[in-house]
């Protein structure tokens, strides 16, 4: 019987030199779990430098352009990545200090000359930066090549390094849009085309311009491969259909507000247009061949209109700043006849604008 009571009996509990060992290897094994599982949820890690190095600055390319200069910051394998972005934007209100115009003189003032002073400033920092990047830029690559700020005439130097950098680097998209301040109108910095057929042809496919003027002349500015062209408040000097004749895969044209064209007539057929839009120009007479062309759109003065084998014109937008509207433009409709729906817009000082809609 003692036997048996002996065999019920409870383990005797460990003693204190076998406790410890096993409080430590339940420890070990729980932290062992623990990491498991944490490693479960999060993955593998990761590094940039993973990545196959041809990639690495496409990934850069997806930030703004100051964002991915300041990710050099991060790693020394970082630093010539944005080197390789394909996005080139600059905009006098992104990438200048906001403030530097107080910081000059301490204080906030709306004195003439110190405001003049700062604007200086301002831009000049300005024309630093986009130097110091083009400089530092690999010029491969390079997809859209885009500048906005007040530039002066005496600053066109400027201008032709920046556009001669973006052609050597074979930019698809150049856009330059000058922001004007108070200065006069002719003090427009003259843009250089030549720049853009330096190497005998262009690889512009878009090219936008405001408040600059243009010099096309004969010989040069093959744009063969353009397709979107926007002018808006340029002084045009020069063979401007001529221009517009060389590009003959143009889509899309726009000109507003343009000077130094007297008469819109492109005697060559432009048969990839399909958006034509002129506004607010001075001329005495507007005449396309656009076989392809389905929107037009034209706003200013009273002016005759003919466009040539415009079978595919779909939507139709006309108003003259007249007040007696509609038998001028019913004056186009012999030209736009194939036009599906009219548009005619005009201003009436008795009841402000007035817009009727045809459907043909």
């Amino acid at each position: 019987m003692a036997g048996a009571g002996e065999d019920d009996a409870a383990p005797p509990p460990p003693s204190p030199d076998r406790q410890q060992p096993m409080e430590e290897a339940a420890a070990a094994a729980k932290r062992s779990r623990s990491e498991n599982h944490h490693g479960l949820a999060d993955g593998p890690s990761f590094r940039m430098e993973d990545l196959p190095a041809e990639v690495q600055p496409v990934i850069i390319s997806l930030l703004p352009l100051k964002e991915a200069v300041r990710t050099s910051i991060v790693s020394r394998s970082w630093t010539t990545l944005w080197r390789f972005h394909c996005d080139l934007c600059f905009d006098v209100d992104s990438n200048t200090d906001d403030n530097s115009a107080h910081q000059v003189n301490g204080t906030g003032t709306n004195d003439q000359s110190t405001n003049r002073y700062n604007t200086k400033i301002t831009r000049a920092k300005f024309m630093e930066t986009v130097n110091s990047v083009i400089q530092r830029h690999s010029g491969i690559g390079i997809n859209k090549f885009s500048i906005s700020c007040d530039l002066h005439k005496e600053d066109s130097h400027h201008l032709d390094k920046w556009i001669r950098f973006a052609a050597s680097s074979k930019a698809k998209i150049i856009d330059f849009h000058r922001k004007i301040s108070d200065y006069r109108v002719e003090e427009a910095p003259h843009f250089p085309l030549e720049a853009l057929d330096a190497q005998g042809s262009s690889f512009v496919q878009s090219l936008s311009l405001a408040s600059v003027s243009i010099k096309p002349r004969s010989g040069i500015c093959r744009f063969t491969i353009l397709r979107r062209l926007v002018l808006s408040s340029v002084q045009i000097f020069g063979d401007f259909p001529g221009l517009l004749a060389k590009c003959s895969r143009l889509e899309d044209l726009e000109i507003k507000w343009c000077s130094g064209v007297d008469d819109l007539i492109v005697p060559h057929t432009l048969d990839k247009l399909q958006h034509l839009l002129i506004a607010g120009m001075d001329v005495q007479m507007v005449e396309f061949h656009a076989t392809d062309l389905a929107h037009f759109e034209y706003k200013g003065r009273v002016t005759p209109i003919v466009l040539h084998g415009c079978l595919k014109l779909e939507k139709a937008t006309i108003a003259f700043e007249a007040s007696n509207v509609l038998p001028h433009a019913f004056n186009v409709i012999p030209s736009i006849s194939p036009v599906k729906i009219l548009i005619v817009r005009a201003f009436i000082s008795k009841y402000g604008q007035v817009t009727c809609c045809f459907i043909f």
